[in-house]
């Protein structure tokens, strides 16, 4: 069996480093930095010797150390945790929790529920637990950490053997608390999500459908392409991609522009939206737009146009409305009382001399 093994960390059956590190971060066999500058070479800032000291704002951040060796390439196994597994299965990922206020934050770590709705990856209050939530666990529940520190943490998850076929959804969050200085408790957290697919065999298919591209401007002139996406297969996406557009008028060219859309549940219809310079002329255009969700890929091509700028109505032209309105209005006035004059003057008796 082939091991893929991140830099300076242990081993990890069947998983891969998520994603190459940044370029300030230690190395295998670099020297400890010292306890006065960060991993860098930078000066590190001094603690506070308070760890919730008042009037400094709590700020945290997590990343994703690994991925699956099969998933390599699929995009979003490197930013959250994406695996099929069989019922009875125990998987393990690492992630970096860093404390990135400037005093010293105790940081809680813990499993929460989340879904997939119409409206996208959707995170249940505070620690509300769910099936999936309650097959995680991390090595550690809190962590010190001073200004710029960070800290590796274990999260395993262990799939009972009678569990049924499926994708579930949760957050393994970072949490820490600070204070303003007054009365008002601040709270920051961050989070790496899970797509957890579980059931016998090979993983479910995923895959979606895109409609023809569409142009049109919104109501202060700026145009847009859209397109709808269906998802026909049978785990949540999380599309994103580019746009670009060509052969517009004298030879214009444009892109490449960036798409996305919330992440989409099973049978969810969404619509991919794309705001462009206002400054584009009408057309027409080529367009492609190009979206993909891990190693599920689709583009599509057409000939658009955005229609001419909506009119704008200045002040001064609702004033002129108003005033050829009201003006007439009173002419209808005026009619209607000289057709009432006359009348009753044609009903009065002429008198006999």
């Amino acid at each position: 069996m082939t091991l893929a093994v991140a830099v300076g960390a242990a081993a990890v059956p069947g998983a891969a480093p998520a994603a190459p590190r940044e370029p300030d971060r230690a190395e295998a066999n670099a020297p400890a930095p010292d306890r006065d500058t960060r991993r860098d070479g930078s000066p590190r800032p001094h603690p506070s010797p308070s760890r919730t000291a008042d009037g400094v704002p709590a700020a945290v951040g997590v990343r994703l150390l690994d991925a699956p060796v099969n998933r390599r390439d699929d995009t979003r196994a490197h930013k959250y945790i994406v695996d099929h597994v069989n019922p009875g299965t125990t998987i393990r990922r690492r992630i970096v929790v860093e404390n990135a206020s400037k005093v010293r934050r105790d940081v809680d770590v813990y499993p929460a529920a989340a879904e997939v709705t119409d409206k996208g990856f959707v995170y249940a209050p505070g620690r509300t637990e769910n099936e999936l939530s309650s097959w995680i666990r991390v090595d550690r529940t809190r962590v010190d950490l001073g200004p710029d520190d960070e800290t590796t943490v274990w999260v395993t998850i262990r799939v009972p053997e009678r569990a049924e076929a499926g994708e579930r959804y949760a957050v393994v969050w970072a949490e820490t608390a600070g204070g303003d200085g007054r009365m008002v408790k601040q709270v920051a957290r961050a989070g790496i999500r899970v797509y957890l697919s579980v059931g016998p065999g090979g993983e479910p298919p995923s895959g979606f459908e895109i409609a023809p591209l569409a142009g049109g401007r919104d109501p202060d002139g700026t145009p847009v392409v859209t397109a709808e996406v269906h998802n026909t297969g049978r785990r949540a996406l999380d599309l994103a991609g580019e746009l670009w557009l060509a052969d517009g008028p004298g030879g214009l060219s444009a892109g490449p522009v960036r798409a996305e859309a919330a992440t989409l549940p099973l049978d969810g219809r969404t619509t991919v939206r794309v705001a462009l310079d206002r400054r584009l002329p009408d057309g027409p255009w080529q367009a492609r737009l190009h979206l993909a969700s891990g190693w599920t890929k689709r583009t599509v091509t057409g000939e658009i146009s955005f229609g001419a700028a909506p009119a704008a109505v200045t002040k001064a032209d609702r004033s002129r409305l108003v005033l050829t309105s009201g003006a007439a209005g009173s002419l209808v006035i005026l009619l209607l009382f000289g057709l009432y004059t006359y009348r009753r003057r044609m009903r009065q008796p002429v008198p006999v001399g």
